[in-house]
């Protein structure tokens, strides 16, 4: 990474978030890896662009659709039905994980619909 990547307010707080949930050096908002007898804030939560190497390296990977949206944005999808871009760990994606769960059971409503007319008594 070049520069310092400048987040929206909406990445932030999935980033925020994130740090909170799942970073083992963020104690109650407070950084466990710039402690030196003092709290340190975490820099991560009060700032609007990745500063942690930490975080970048360890934790980032851990939710792949921000991971895309803030590193690999010619990697994201689009969605053939709502067109919304999302994270694809396969080449046969085509739906978002919204719109494949409402397509998925439709498909299967109306493949039991076709199944049940086929049979004879």
């Amino acid at each position: 990474m070049n520069g310092l990547k400048r987040l929206t307010p909406q990445q932030s707080r999935k980033v925020n978030a994130l740090v909170r949930r799942t970073c083992c050096n963020c104690d109650n908002g407070n950084c466990i890896l710039l402690d030196d007898g003092d709290y340190c804030v975490c820099p991560q939560l009060i700032s609007y662009s990745l500063l942690c190497k930490w975080f970048r390296i360890a934790v980032l990977p851990a939710d792949k659709e921000l991971y895309a949206e803030l590193y690999h944005t010619e990697d994201m999808r689009r969605c053939s039905v709502c067109g919304a871009p999302f994270a694809s760990s396969s080449n046969r994606a085509i739906y978002c994980p919204d719109c494949r769960k409402r397509i998925t059971r439709r498909q299967t409503a109306e493949r039991m619909r076709k199944m049940r007319g086929n049979v004879t008594r």
